[in-house]
């Protein structure tokens, strides 16, 4: 019986399934663990409500047990979750899982039609990958550091974000906020170079800013305030300030402040990142209040400095759990356009079950080992796939395992992006594969030390302009300083750059201040303050809740005063500006509070000045003790 293929990542790359074959040789393969009575007596949660039909309900289970036993357990697993998504698409109430197989979210099928020249962002692409290897490598001659290979992964989910969907901040609107990788700076010059933005001299100072005209080796908009609009390094600040960004633009929208309506938050982020505990300190907060204007864009290159990010296990199968925990839509681009023709072959489900089951250590190995390896250590693993490996060539086994990834892929790239805009009511996380030190050659590519990697040599980069087919000729080469190269102001490249900016809002990363003189507070509320409170003691945080009471009352500048509170509002007797000023929240009051009869109710609303957040505690030592010494006292040493 043959299905028709659908927009699921089940089907993925599938295409269209067939029902597996129930020969007895089939079924040798098939790996699964008994249920045992003591499994099948569990107790389950829903023992505690009526069931209105038991015998329906043992049909069902009888029915699922005998297509395992006649079909094998992964046909079983495969309808169970067919089953799964389509009560979701007929919006039953049922929990969701938190994985997914290890598969592109988006099937080649399903993906929208590409709108640039792929030819010409190829060759943009290009010269953004050549100059900023060779910025990095001309400044190690004076020990000077940066990172080659994070940029290297990253560059075209760079590169299509700039051409079809970041917008700029000459628009209408304020435009798109963009959180860089701190580590992909280098990219992002070499862009800014190509655009006119900056020259040669600008480059050669990168990491070199004392007397002025430097680039900074991290985003900072006190370094380069006329690029970068955030800080994102230490590691970890990024994601969270991103977070409070979208939310901020969400308050400002609600209060009629300023319309955001028009602004997304994008934040690029490494998955070794991702451990960092600020990274995911605010995940929940962004799903429960559905900030559908943020974006987060991980890199997974399974690497961090030292090496795999989960050698033992899949970072990319980890953080989709953890962020569907959190309530956000995850969308997973794995996998290149050479994998449709094995996943085309996997009629038994063996190869998603062998990809899911490898962990990324092993993965990255793969990415440097030849065909016969991989033919023995993955493929050999299982008999269906030892029987798929016998009609696929060495090259194209080498294609799939070494570099064919959806992050080097604009097409697959510009599928997740458009899935991330086009989505209401949660935020997105886009889990995008990619090979660290892609196109950098072998000596860079997956290797555990390439992010402490410096420099190319000459033969290294003559085989990188050979692979980018980048018109520089061996003379260039040559050269004691490898030369930045430009296919000049008025060239195709440039033109066509140029143009798709101006066509989204003008250049990006931009920041742009534009100063609002606001009228000064009256000085009535501070003459108050002055005059003290007679013979009456108060404390001075009476005082001060006094004043931001009085000054929020103001009619011309009160509603630009916004009190931020970490959850002790009533510690310091500030509860009286609950009922007044309001406590925000974008879903307003969906519930009956339970001081509603009282003057100085919790009162929660979309329009609503002042926030509340959950106070992290620091530890508190007792007033009567010190805290014990780091190192024991001398006399007991």
């Amino acid at each position: 019986m043959v299905g028709e293929p659908t927009g699921s990542a089940l089907s993925g790359q599938q295409g269209p399934f067939l029902t597996v074959s129930s020969s007895p040789e089939v079924r040798a393969t098939w790996k699964a663990t008994p249920m045992s009575d003591a499994m099948r007596n569990q107790p389950s949660a829903l023992d505690q409500l009526p069931d209105r039909d038991a015998e329906e309900t043992a049909e069902w289970a009888a029915s699922l047990d005998a297509v395992t036993e006649a079909a094998g357990p992964s046909r079983a697993a495969y309808l169970m979750r067919r089953t799964l998504e389509h009560a979701e698409g007929a919006g039953l109430a049922l929990p969701r899982l938190l994985e997914t197989d290890y598969l592109n979210t988006i099937p080649t099928a399903a993906e929208p039609e590409f709108p640039g020249d792929e030819e010409m962002e190829r060759r943009i692409t290009a010269w953004n990958r050549w100059n900023a290897a060779a910025m990095v490598t001309r400044g190690s001659r004076f020990g000077l550091g940066g990172h080659i290979a994070t940029f290297a992964s990253a560059a075209w989910l760079y590169e299509t974000g700039f051409q079809h969907f970041f917008r700029g901040k000459d628009a209408d609107g304020s435009g798109d906020q963009l959180f860089i990788q701190g580590h992909a700076s280098p990219g992002i010059y070499a862009r800014a170079f190509l655009d006119g933005r900056l020259t040669e001299e600008h480059l050669d100072r990168f990491r070199r800013e004392a007397g002025g005209d430097g680039l900074p080796s991290y985003p900072h908009p006190r370094r380069l305030p006329w690029l970068w609009e955030f800080p994102t390094v230490s590691m970890g600040l990024g994601p969270l300030a991103a977070i409070y960004q979208a939310r901020f633009n969400r308050y400002l929208q609600h209060r009629g402040i300023k319309d955001t309506s028009g602004s997304h938050v994008w934040a690029f982020l490494g998955d070794g990142e991702m451990d960092e505990p600020e990274s995911t300190a605010a995940l929940a907060l962004a799903g429960r209040e559905g900030l559908d204007n943020l974006t987060f864009v991980i890199n997974c290159n399974l690497q961090r400095l030292d090496g795999p990010v989960r050698a033992n296990f899949k970072i990319v199968q980890e953080l989709e759990a953890q962020f569907r925990a959190a309530g956000w839509n995850v969308v997973k681009s794995l996998w290149g356009s050479a994998w449709d023709e094995l996943f085309a072959l996997d009629t038994t489900g063996a190869l998603v079950r062998r990809l899911r089951e490898v962990p990324d250590g092993q993965f990255q190995t793969y990415a440097t080992r030849d065909a016969g390896y991989i033919r023995e250590h993955f493929f050999g693993a299982d008999p269906a796939l030892v029987e798929m490996a016998k009609v696929l060539t060495d090259t194209k086994i080498a294609e799939c395992f070494h570099t064919s990834r959806a992050g080097h892929e604009p097409r697959k790239v510009y599928a997740a992006y458009g899935a991330a805009v086009e989505h209401h009511g949660a935020p997105t996380v886009i889990l995008a594969q990619t090979v660290k030190g892609y196109t950098l050659g072998p000596g860079f590519e997956s290797r555990n030390a390439n992010h402490q990697m410096k420099k190319l040599t000459g033969k290294q980069f003559r085989a990188m302009r050979d692979l980018l087919e980048l018109p520089i000729p061996d003379s260039r080469l040559d050269e004691e300083l490898v030369p930045y190269v430009h296919p000049g102001a008025d060239s195709p490249e440039v033109r066509y750059l140029q143009e798709r900016r101006a066509a989204l809002g003008g250049p990006a990363p931009a920041r742009r201040v534009h100063p609002v003189a606001l009228p000064e507070p009256p000085a009535k509320p501070f003459e108050t303050l002055a005059k003290g409170s007679g013979s009456q003691e108060i404390a001075t945080t009476m005082a001060f809740v006094r004043l931001v009471k009085d000054l929020m009352r103001e009619e011309e500048t009160g509603r630009r005063w916004v009190p931020i509170v970490p959850d002790e509002a009533r510690t310091f007797g500030m509860e009286s500006l609950f009922p007044s000023a309001g406590i925000y929240s974008p879903l307003g009051q969906t519930y009956d509070p339970v001081d509603r009869d009282m003057l100085m109710y919790y009162k929660e609303a979309a329009t609503a000045r002042s926030s509340t957040r959950g106070s992290p505690r620091p530890v508190r030592w007792p007033t009567s003790r010190r805290p014990p010494p780091r190192t024991p006292p001398t006399a007991n040493r």
